[in-house]
């Protein structure tokens, strides 16, 4: 299988190390001329995850999208989800027949409140059974330094999604599959706004106590919001006969991809939208947060499409709307928060 890999952040840094310690070559996008030769010469990323060395080999650096798709089977797409967009733009609408995409994106796209799949239907005529998801929890760091993590491949035909899936299993890395494509996608934007909300919580210094009851609170939001867009299976403790030859449970709403990437993106030191949170309880500026970080969190976009969507949808989710109101609507985080302490429960 030829893998491509369009993105050349943090998170597609740790899939291209992924992939190349199981010896497969890939076709990698990097937009910078100047990071294509960083990598070739000195076999690292420049400016995510430098401690990654390359076997260079396996490495098909271009810049040109269409070439990266023309000479994959299965296309990795890891850019922030506010840039797909403008990405695949160029792409003729039957670029992808035929290919497997695979989402690494743990976002919507904001100008359309599409998911990714939602979008290459309209746009390219990917059908669902030739989509598949990547979702953690998983932290780009934590693979570069081959602490052992497990990633979730979700895709409507199981043999397909295992052969996909059996590409990424390392000593350092397990893979579950499941069939939730929709659900785990939702699950994945709903918990960077809540980890940009636990992140707002500790920059106001509220104190563990509370921020345990907040993410408890967000976690049956979340389920919430899942259940009344038709996700089943996500009743904690219940779960279908389990697999004859692993003897694994099937996946329910406790499962990792579920509640466990929920509360590593809460509490984890590498989560990106705990840290822009952090920043906008201490008094940052939206505007100033994303300049200081230099990465893309999730959740601010996220918070606004979700809030949109939900008009739709009718789930009860007053955390999520505070969230929005303190991002989107110039709500001070203190005054948003008194009204989230006011519904916790």
């Amino acid at each position: 299988m030829q893998f491509g890999l369009i993105g050349g952040g943090s998170w597609a840094t740790a899939l291209a190390k992924i992939l190349t310690d199981n010896k497969h070559s890939i076709h990698w996008l990097v937009r910078s001329e100047a990071t294509i030769r960083h990598l070739q010469h000195r076999h690292h990323n420049p400016h995510y995850l430098s401690s990654v060395y390359f076997d260079t080999s396996l490495l098909q650096l271009s810049n040109n999208v269409k070439e990266i798709v023309a000479n994959s089977d299965c296309i990795v797409i890891a850019v922030p989800s506010a840039y797909v967009i403008d990405t695949l733009s160029v792409l003729a609408h039957n670029a992808f027949a035929g290919k497997r995409v695979v989402s690494a994106i743990k976002g919507i796209l904001p100008q359309n409140n599409l998911l990714l799949n939602e979008f290459l239907a309209h746009q390219f005529n990917v059908p669902l059974d030739h989509y598949h998801t990547i979702m953690g929890p998983c932290h780009a760091e934590e693979v570069a330094s081959e602490k052992l993590s497990y990633l979730t491949f979700s895709g409507k035909n199981a043999a397909q999604t295992q052969a996909i899936a059996s590409c990424f299993t390392t000593e350092y890395l397990n893979t579950i599959i499941n069939n939730d494509v929709i659900g785990v996608q939702y699950a994945a934007i709903l918990k960077n706004i809540y980890a940009l909300g636990a992140g707002i919580a500790h920059g106001l210094e509220y104190g563990d106590n509370f921020l345990s009851v907040l993410i408890a609170n967000c976690a049956d939001e979340m389920a919430g919001f899942l259940r009344q867009v038709g996700i089943e299976h996500i009743e904690v403790g219940v779960h279908e006969k389990s697999d004859p030859a692993t003897h694994k449970k099937s996946p329910n709403y406790a499962a990792s991809v579920y509640l466990g990437d929920l509360l590593v993106t809460c509490y984890s030191l590498y989560s990106r939208n705990r840290t822009f949170g952090n920043m906008i309880g201490k008094g940052y500026s939206v505007k100033s947060a994303q300049l200081e970080m230099n990465m893309v969190a999730e959740g601010y976009n996220a918070a606004k499409c979700i809030f949109l969507i939900n008009k739709t949808v009718g789930a009860d989710m007053p955390i999520g709307e505070a969230l929005y109101q303190i991002l989107w609507q110039n709500v001070k985080p203190g005054d948003g928060f008194h009204q989230i302490e006011q519904i916790l429960v």
